[in-house]
């Protein structure tokens, strides 16, 4: 009798003991204690070793007692399918949700959710289907929890048309704050940040229901990010403080990354300082943030005081260390860093780090060293293709056609997102004279159906964004004819400071905008850069900055004039293109024509 009551008192006290346990070596103990006291083998007990093996990593071991067990029911397998998928074998995973069919135990919503999310590690839709029509078949598809998860897995497949199917599908009693976290997710991480901030002031009109939480307050901030909406953002950051989230990581990072795309360092920076323990990814960001503006020396600063904090950097912290440098002119200190990474580090330089270094040597001039350390990287496929682009765009600039040529034949070797390339490449053949290449170039580009998304410009007026493209003035409503005589005027004055350029007029084509296919001197419209800016002069007051986002690079001619207009208008200019931001005043920029 006392011996029973003493295993009824203990076997509770190490079944807790497993739940807390996080090392191999403590649940292996507890495991050994369940054995003495004789209960290890009930399906209960049996479950939580399964769990606890499965929490520490060692599979193994929760397979071999899986396998051991004389009855299992669906705790069991689901444990086990969790263990796998954590432990980076998805495809385990949804395998033995396969067996568990065949062994008569039937799945509940938590063993779907857990296939669900198994696929989505996998980033495989058409097992995730597979998965979705069983949990149609026996009911569990509208359960709250697998829904949720079947949103989160099509998200990270990348079929958007399946998340919205599933999440259209909730019906709002179901749909809880977790639901509508996981689709804003799925349009933030798919670069589909405009839906993403629809779907959240669709989700405000029921917020005396719910409450966001800060797992979908970062979604919508990366989303105000990825396309420049600083107004909306701005809301944001007081809805993250209302709901007292301000103190947050995940949340700070992201307003670091909002900001600073939106073209507003110092508020990022006002942000990061507020921090007070900041992790190594809150540094990464805010360094990141000072390696787009060009101010290499704040983000070397940034990068020391973290050191100093004895934090270990990673690997993306390093590359934004790099891009900072390449920026800024600072080519021996980021070639020193990639000499050091890995000794001082303990970071093997990535194709990324190589790619950032042969960009550095490229833009400073020092094309023989890029393409030297260009041949001796190992990149394959797209990291690959982004290192040759770089090489050809900074042969371009500096007008080395023989070395263009060489890194053109590389890139032509792909069959993927090789337009812009292949658009500097009949520029750089172009500028030397050689009409009958770039002709050639072009041809072959018509030839294999490649084509190149049109550049773009937006400028956000009272929260509404404005979009402009090449010689389309027409987003500028019925003020359009007022934006074309302004730029018409300014021309006129630009021209008497020396301009050479025109602001719509024949131009060899660039990687950047065009309104013709033909790779040849063609009339092209005034780029949307400029549309933008001379919308931005009619309507947003004096004395306040007036900021343009572009999905190219911004060009030659449009960055000339932008520095002569901000110095005939006495205004301020922030331009965040493709590669970086430019920051014009009275006549000047802050790349310093570094770029």
């Amino acid at each position: 009798m006392a011996a029973t009551s003493s295993t009824a008192t203990l076997t509770p006290l190490l079944i807790h003991l497993l739940r807390g346990a996080s090392d191999h070596a403590s649940v292996a103990a507890t495991h050994a204690k369940l054995l003495k006291v004789g209960t290890a083998s009930s399906v209960s007990s049996c479950n939580h070793i399964i769990a606890a093996y499965c929490r520490c990593g060692t599979t193994a071991h929760a397979t071999y007692l899986f396998d051991e067990m004389r009855d299992r029911d669906v705790v069991s397998w689901t444990a086990l399918m969790s263990g796998y998928s954590s432990a980076g074998r998805p495809r385990v995973a949804v395998s033995l949700l396969r067996s568990m069919s065949h062994s008569g135990v039937p799945p509940n919503a938590f063993t779907f959710s857990t296939a669900a999310s198994a696929c989505a590690r996998l980033a495989n839709a058409e097992l995730g289907r597979q998965v979705h029509a069983r949990a149609e078949v026996v009911g569990y598809a509208s359960d709250a929890v697998v829904a949720t998860a079947l949103v989160d897995m099509y998200g990270k497949a990348g079929s958007i048309e399946g998340a919205c199917a599933v999440f259209d599908g909730m019906s709002d009693p179901v749909r809880n704050v977790v639901s509508w976290g996981s689709m804003l997710s799925v349009y933030a991480q798919n670069a589909l940040g405009r839906e993403a901030i629809q779907l959240f002031a669709e989700f405000r009109t029921k917020r005396n229901v719910m409450a966001p939480n800060h797992f979908m307050l970062s979604s919508v901030v990366n989303a105000c990010a990825g396309v420049g909406r600083l107004g909306v953002g701005k809301s944001l950051h007081g809805a993250v403080l209302r709901f007292g989230h301000g103190c947050n990581d995940v949340i700070a990072v992201a307003l670091v990354d909002m900001y600073s795309k939106c073209g507003f360092y110092e508020y990022s920076r006002k942000v990061f300082d507020r921090i007070e323990q900041p992790s190594v990814i809150c540094y990464t960001s805010i360094i990141v943030a000072a390696a787009k503006y060009g101010i290499g020396r704040c983000a070397l600063t940034l990068f020391n005081e973290m050191i100093d904090r004895n934090m270990q950097p990673n690997s993306v912290t390093l590359l934004g260390v790099m891009h900072a440098c390449s920026h800024s002119g600072l080519v021996d200190t980021g070639l020193h860093l990639l000499q050091f990474m890995q000794s001082k580090y303990g970071i093997s330089p990535c194709a990324s780090h190589y790619t950032c270094a042969v960009d550095m040597l490229g833009r400073a001039g020092r094309l023989d060293e890029a393409f030297e350390l260009a041949n001796k990287v190992q990149a394959e496929d797209r990291d690959a293709l982004m290192l040759w682009s770089s090489l050809l765009s900074a042969c371009r600039t500096h007008r080395r056609l023989d070395l263009a040529t060489r890194a053109g034949h590389r890139v032509s070797e792909f069959n993927q997102d090789v337009a812009g390339a292949l658009v500097v490449m009949s520029n750089a053949y172009t500028s030397a004279g050689q009409t009958d290449n770039a002709a050639a170039v072009w041809s072959n580009m018509r030839q294999q159906g490649i084509r190149k998304d049109p550049g773009c410009s937006w400028i956000e007026i009272k929260d509404i964004p404005y979009v402009f493209y090449a010689g389309l003035v027409s987003p500028a409503g019925t003020r359009a004819d007022e934006v074309m005589m302004l730029l018409d005027e300014l021309e006129g004055k630009m021209r008497e400071k020396g301009y050479n350029g025109r602001l719509g007029s024949t131009r060899v084509f660039d990687a950047h905008e065009e309104d013709g296919e033909d790779g040849k001197g063609v009339m092209v419209g005034v780029h949307s850069e400029m549309l933008a800016l001379g919308f931005g002069l009619l309507v947003i007051p004096k004395g306040m900055t007036i900021r343009v986002m572009k999905n190219l690079r911004m060009c030659c001619d449009c960055h000339d004039g932008f520095k002569l207009i901000s110095g005939i208008m006495e205004r301020e200019f922030v331009v965040r293109d493709l590669n970086r931001f430019h920051h014009f005043r009275m006549g000047s920029c802050s790349c310093n024509d570094y770029w």
